[in-house]
């Protein structure tokens, strides 16, 4: 017997009011919400989603490179 390949996640829903109200723990900026992470300019950090959850936890935000800053407009 094989095991089926694991499917692509689809990208999390979040609310809009609720992410409206979403700001970045270290710049206190607002998030922007692209595919499955919440990102933010000011910081150059993304922002994991979990089960729908945002982990807003700096010390587990990831680094966004330059290319992915410029992609955010």
């Amino acid at each position: 017997m094989t095991e089926a390949a694991p499917q692509p996640q689809p990208a999390p829903k979040l609310d809009p009011e609720f992410l409206a109200m979403l700001v970045c723990p270290e710049s206190r900026k607002p998030l922007i919400l692209k595919g499955d992470k919440l990102y933010c300019k000011e910081s150059r950090k993304a922002y994991r989603i979990d089960d729908g959850i945002p982990i807003l936890l700096v010390e587990e935000a990831i680094r966004i490179s330059d290319a992915e800053l410029a992609e955010l407009g």
